[in-house]
């Protein structure tokens, strides 16, 4: 049999390459910095290459310990998985997820029974408080947020990419005052979700027109109730493309032909030690799978 270096040294360099820290790695498993540090090097000398690049204060992995990771990480997580089960006295698993509503109904509940296929022991207790970043250890286990960006600190992947549409009642089209111009939009008032603040002023500044002003600004904590206070002609909505695609609303039209990237996605988000918590790990892997899946079946989203 083939030697191969001790389980604790591969242990140690999975966590420091999830955590991207010494410090928290050896918190995770119980060690000082010092001993954790031991571990990795000795898996560095079996293998006779450097497998991080080492700068102040953080560790980040190269070329060589990104391959490493990916062949080994799965198979540790496996012998994890399988010693939870043995000494487990249940299979259920439980999530806390902290999910916006517009996500929840249009992306995550039509894909949920793909999920419960794959694995049935997995269950959600779904959150669709606003600011969920804000509680992930203190009542959440993950979330998914829309943000420009995620804080280092927090592990994050991006969903999406995706364009800002301007979305209105079928009925704005027609009529002795229709709307035809971005210059239209003086006179009427403009929807904006709360954890989008900057969709109307970025729109404005990216589609060529800085100085206009709507007759009015109301902000959203909804992407739903946005949605349907277009529908009923109270504003136009500034939304994202898969937003309105989603809806399929015969009420609610683009009203535009204008393409604005848009400067916020959709990310999953959790502590940087939740990883190594089965839940999260099913669910994120999952999750990101069937995103991918997507963007191989529909193709650039823009």
């Amino acid at each position: 049999m083939r030697r191969l270096p001790p389980l604790t040294a591969i242990e140690a360099f999975v966590q420091v390459a999830r955590l991207g820290s010494i410090k928290a790695a050896a918190e995770e498993l119980a060690l000082s910095s010092p001993a954790l540090s031991r571990r990795v090097q000795a898996l560095e000398r079996f293998l006779g290459k450097p497998l991080f690049e080492r700068r102040h204060q953080s560790l980040r992995l190269n070329d060589e310990g990104d391959r490493l990771l990916g062949l080994i990480a799965p198979a540790l997580d496996t012998m994890a998985d399988a010693i939870e089960t043995m000494t487990s006295g249940t299979e259920l698993l439980r999530l806390r997820l902290g999910v916006l509503p517009l996500y929840a109904t249009q992306q995550l509940l039509p894909r949920l029974p793909e999920l419960k296929r794959l694995h049935p022991e997995l269950h959600l207790d779904v959150d669709t408080a606003s600011h969920g970043m804000a509680r992930l250890g203190d009542g959440l286990d993950a979330a998914i947020v829309i943000a420009r960006d995620i804080d280092p600190g927090y592990y994050s992947r991006r969903l999406d990419r995706n364009r800002v549409h301007v979305i209105g009642a079928r009925a704005l089209l027609e009529g002795p005052n229709p709307v035809r111009d971005p210059t239209d939009l003086s006179r009427l008032t403009a929807l904006v979700h709360r954890e989008m603040p900057e969709t109307f002023t970025a729109w404005r500044m990216a589609a060529g027109y800085p100085d206009l002003e709507p007759a009015a600004i109301d902000l959203f904590d909804s992407g739903n109730l946005m949605l349907e206070a277009a529908a009923q002609g109270l504003g136009v909505a500034f939304m994202l493309e898969s937003h309105y695609q989603s809806a399929r609303d015969e009420r609610l039209v683009q009203l535009f032909d204008l393409t604005v990237e848009s400067h916020y996605s959709y990310w999953f988000v959790c502590r940087p030690r939740a990883l190594a918590q089965r839940p999260v790990r099913l669910f994120h892997d999952w999750l990101i799978a069937a995103m991918d899946a997507d963007k191989l079946n529909d193709g650039p989203s823009g």
